[in-house]
């Protein structure tokens, strides 16, 4: 007979490559982290040459600097913020530490609902994808193919793609979220119980070890006597 945790009856511990929730909420934080330090380092290279995101009027229809100082440094302290989040994740993860994951977390739902926010408006305004199109500038990539796409099929496109990563994001949520519930579970178990998972296994003792610890056992029937 085995006897399971509390916190694991209800939801599953494995996650992407079957690996646990811990080792992938470690990978997702690692793999946030490593983008945006990549995105810090361009925009420190961006603050330190601003002339790099300079565009004449012959590439834009008139003078246009793509950003500010004001801006470049909001960019920078966002990114410096998401790094601090992704790192205290990574470690809320592997020490084991439930309240350093919720940062990480309110930050995919945000995530997520922006991007549910974006598939509701093309659905609800599909010309404005092609109105954005028109507005980019004529040095942009594939921009006449994709204007001469039929708008239906453009919008379908973009939903499919939109209802795709939603559904990634989504399933990435669920994984934080079973981690920290995995973690929040073992840290607050104040009942030692049987546990079988990938870590321990303890069964039951057999029927002759319990009876040699009670001492209790049981002595035979007299001997049957005749009349």
């Amino acid at each position: 007979m085995k006897m399971v945790a509390p916190w694991t009856r209800f939801y599953s511990h494995s996650c992407c490559l079957c690996c646990h929730v811990r080792t992938g909420t470690i990978l997702l934080g690692v793999w946030y982290l490593i983008i945006n330090s990549v995105v810090l380092l361009v925009l420190l290279s961006a603050l330190a040459d601003p002339d790099q995101y300079h565009f004449s009027s012959s590439e834009l229809g008139g003078e246009f600097e793509f950003m500010d100082d004001a801006n470049m440094c909001i960019a920078i302290a966002i990114s410096l913020l998401m790094i601090l989040i992704c790192a205290m994740a990574t470690y809320g993860a592997y020490k084991q530490h439930a309240a350093w994951i919720i940062p990480f977390f309110c930050y995919q739902i945000f995530d997520f609902a922006l991007n549910t926010l974006v598939a509701i408006t093309v659905l609800v305004y599909p010309n404005s994808i092609q109105e954005y199109i028109r507005q980019l500038p004529p040095s942009f990539p594939y921009r006449d193919d994709i204007m001469s796409v039929n708008p239906t099929c453009l919008v379908l496109i973009i939903l499919l793609f939109i209802s795709i990563v939603l559904t990634f994001k989504g399933y990435l949520i669920s994984c934080v979220w079973s981690c920290y519930r995995y973690i929040n579970g073992r840290n607050s178990s104040d009942v030692l119980v049987y546990v079988t998972s990938n870590d321990t296994t303890v069964l039951l003792p057999p029927c002759d070890d319990t009876t040699a610890v009670t001492g209790t056992a049981k002595e035979p029937p007299p001997p049957y006597v005749s009349a």
